[in-house]
């Protein structure tokens, strides 16, 4: 069914709706207006926006470009900034899109989508491996998914579902806003700036209509062995018993992303075999490769009882990564109260847990904890030339301000906590 008719459903309790949903603390975009501000006035500004959203008269601001460390650190993303109350108005359009699209969107499909989450995904990824014993890991990221995004083919897709004109203009006028760098605006012709609100709904439809349905309803019926996709925003892995399954998607993937303007990484795309050790004949006892997915890196191993079983445990360079920003964190905060460190600390570590911290996983988070205190201890040692926070007086302190015991978040098994 194609919607003609959607804008409606957008009206002042939606966009409270909106408002409560939009994140306060998050960056400010070109006209520098913080939540609060934009709060003093909330009534007023919310039946402002409506009324120029319905009569075609908003003119959506320019996103203001800022950048954010990828990978090892080394490289960095860009992320465009929209302002504040642009981002209330893209959550309002977001939520009727996503009230369109649930319906559509497949199984195979995690990222930012309403009850999904990286950690189903992970699930999801272990137990197709281990219920096929392994086979072939096809990982796969697309080269700059957000920056590349052909918007003519999204126009299209979006004609199948949606032909309300007032979110149509909506979205053309996010799409054509342009960006803000170094003093100038820029125009680029095609993309979707990562990091707006409405741009990872459009991501998921644009892949929604070429990978998706693609591989579900086109590929999966024509292999002859079980095969798997799993998808979170533009990172992907595929999962074949047969190798002669994976072979034939690996040469048509390319010509398939070419058709719709994409690219797939060098680098990070890549064929592997992932099968259980012990079941490949001559030399099979030896460690198969590992793969990296959502931040884990999944590998086989032995259990306690002896059996080979899929395992995850934080990658190397999300580990390094995450030790380097706390490494600048306490070197940019050294002179604040030990108290006050304490606080802001245990608040990292909490939410590094409660991602990392799955089943199996409780050597690296420990780990973590252990060289985050090192990295503490260090920069109390250099608040002055005259500190002294030698490993005897950092252990008293520390009794006196502990760091919390990390506790499992997520658990293939149901189990919601459990200490280290």
């Amino acid at each position: 069914m194609v919607w003609s008719t959607l804008s409606h459903h957008i009206d002042l309790e939606l966009l409270r709706e909106a408002y409560r949903l939009t994140r306060k603390d998050g960056a400010v975009g070109v006209d520098g207006q913080t939540a609060s501000e934009y709060r003093k006035k909330l009534e007023d500004n919310l039946h402002d926006l409506l009324n120029r959203f319905k009569s075609g008269t908003y003119k959506a601001p320019p996103v203001r470009r800022s950048y954010v460390p990828k990978g090892d650190g080394t490289r960095v993303r860009p992320i465009g900034i929209p302002t504040f109350e642009d981002k209330v108005l893209q959550r309002a359009v977001a939520m009727v899109l996503e009230a369109v699209y649930e319906q559509d969107f497949l199984d195979c499909s995690y990222g930012f989508r309403p009850d999904r989450s990286a950690h189903q995904a992970l699930d999801e990824l272990w137990g197709c491996t281990t219920k096929m014993g392994g086979g072939y890991i096809l990982e796969m990221d697309i080269a700059k998914c957000f920056d590349i995004l052909d918007r003519s083919h999204l126009r299209n897709f979006l004609d199948k579902r949606v032909r309300d004109g007032v979110i149509r203009k909506a979205i053309d006028k996010w799409m054509k806003a342009g960006v803000f760098e170094e003093g100038t605006v820029k125009h680029p012709g095609t993309g979707t700036p990562q990091g707006g609100v409405i741009s990872p709904i459009l991501m998921n439809i644009y892949l929604h209509e070429v990978l998706d349905k693609w591989f579900e309803r086109d590929v999966k019926p024509r292999l002859s062995e079980e095969a798997h996709l799993i998808r979170y925003a533009d990172d992907a892995v595929f999962v074949f018993y047969s190798k002669s399954d994976a072979d034939r998607v690996v040469s048509v993937l390319p010509k398939r992303f070419r058709r719709y303007a994409l690219t797939l990484h060098p680098e990070k795309t890549r064929l592997i075999k992932f099968t259980r050790p012990g079941t490949g004949g001559k030399g099979s006892e030896s460690y198969p490769s590992s793969f990296n997915f959502l931040g884990f890196t999944h590998y086989w191993d032995r259990a306690r009882n002896g059996k080979w079983v899929v395992k995850r445990k934080t990658a190397k360079d999300r580990f390094g990564r995450a030790l380097k920003r706390i490494a600048l964190w306490c070197r940019k905060h050294r002179h604040l109260s030990v108290k006050e460190q304490h606080t802001i600390l245990v608040r990292k570590l909490r939410g590094h847990s409660q991602y990392y911290y799955i089943r199996g996983n409780s050597s690296s988070v420990g780990r973590f904890y252990h060289e985050v205190r090192a990295i503490w201890r260090k920069w109390l040692n250099r608040r002055s030339q005259r500190s002294r926070m030698n490993w005897e007086r950092f252990t008293r302190l520390r009794k006196r301000y502990p760091f919390p015991t990390p506790r499992i978040g997520h658990s293939i098994y149901s189990c919601s906590e459990a200490s280290v």
